[in-house]
């Protein structure tokens, strides 16, 4: 390397990408680290990263506007399509004084419903006419990938305007059968709630709004979900009575009996998931749990009996609905996972074992 203070950011994630690894931190004392089929390790070959080499990488991939924002300390969230015309989601943040970079490296390609093995319900979800899609889990557990395949799926098949809110935009969709409009934080809308309001006076069909942050934002997604829109958005959450308490704890006490009535009537189905890494070893795939809204979900949600929810998804298999343990159970049967990563996964042992000797 002609100059220690100089990586080739270019090279580094066309050789990251070429690993199959799904991100890239750049962060002082330690080499490039790359995150593979969920595991971290150190890209060979590369020196430790200093402040100056650090910089140095931010200054390649920045534009003014944002350098502005990183020279105040601020965390400072981008896309940055790379020399070979790949696009990356780009976190620039500062720890013990220094700068750390960190990159998801995000895939050209939308896959299908199919290509992700996900079940016929999640179609069904697209399909419907309006109401509530939500996609939960944890960071880093495909949330993204899933809403893309989704929102690729109605471009096919339904003739609409589909209107994108995201923070940066993933995944860029082309003109099919629809017409996407794809929205990205801080380029074309100042924030998530803002451009939900904008929304309804665009003549949109189907929202996605990339994440439920704040009230605000929660509020607009249900009102455009009860005013006849079919919205996506994800949230930060690990099951599906977990999702609607979250979203009912975010109102106020005297307003919380209306959003039960709300999502009681508009939800269309919480799909909540986690990627495990698969027996091979080669990778990792999602175990979901899927909850569909029925009449006897709509009363709960509305009775405020949120807790019943889980024995009714363990049941509902006529609805297509199943628990995070039930499909862990059908994963370790096919000899996708392992029963160790399963137990570790789940989220009643026993519950799981009985799943698993039910067949």
């Amino acid at each position: 390397m002609e100059n220690a203070n100089i990586m080739d950011i270019n090279r580094i994630l066309d050789e990251s990408r070429d690993l199959g690894c799904s991100d890239l931190h750049f962060t002082a004392g330690l080499p490039p680290i790359v995150r593979l089929h969920g595991s971290l390790r150190k890209l060979s070959g590369y020196p430790d990263c200093t402040e100056p080499i650090i910089v140095n990488i931010i200054n390649q991939i920045t534009s003014i506007k944002h350098k502005n924002q990183i020279s105040k300390g601020l965390d400072t969230d981008f896309s940055y399509t790379s020399a070979a015309g790949f696009r990356h989601r780009v976190n620039v943040y500062r720890q013990r004084g220094y700068h750390a970079v960190a990159i998801r490296l995000l895939r050209d390609d939308i896959p299908t419903l199919q290509d992700l093995n996900h079940p016929q319900i999640i179609a069904d979800f697209a399909m419907k006419p309006r109401g509530l899609v939500l996609v939960t889990g944890p960071t880093g557990s495909g949330k993204s990938t899933t809403l893309a395949a989704m929102i690729d799926y109605i471009n096919r098949q339904r003739n609409c305007h589909i209107l994108t809110v995201e923070d940066p935009i993933e995944y860029v969709h082309t003109h099919k059968q629809a017409m996407v409009n794809q929205r990205e934080i801080g380029q074309d809308v100042d924030s998530f709630s803002g451009s939900l309001r904008a929304a309804l006076r665009e003549d949109p069909d189907v929202i996605l709004v990339g994440e439920m942050r704040d009230f605000e934002t929660i509020s607009a997604a249900v009102t455009a979900a009860e005013t006849g829109h079919l919205v996506f958005s994800t949230l930060h959450t690990t099951g599906a009575a977990e999702t609607i308490d979250r979203i009912i704890d975010v109102f106020p006490p005297h307003s919380q009996g209306q959003i039960r009535a709300q999502l009681g009537g508009n939800l269309v189905g919480v799909i909540s998931q986690t990627l495990v890494p698969t027996a091979d070893g080669k990778g990792r795939c999602a175990a979901l749990e899927i909850m569909a809204r029925t009449d006897a979900i709509g009363a709960m949600i509305r009775e405020g009996k949120i807790h019943q929810i889980p024995s009714t998804i363990a049941t509902g298999k006529k609805d297509g609905m199943f628990t995070l343990d039930q499909d862990l159970a059908r994963l370790v049967r096919m000899g996708k996972i392992t029963d160790e990563v399963a137990r570790s996964r789940c989220k009643d042992v026993s519950e799981y074992r009985r799943f698993l000797e039910m067949g």
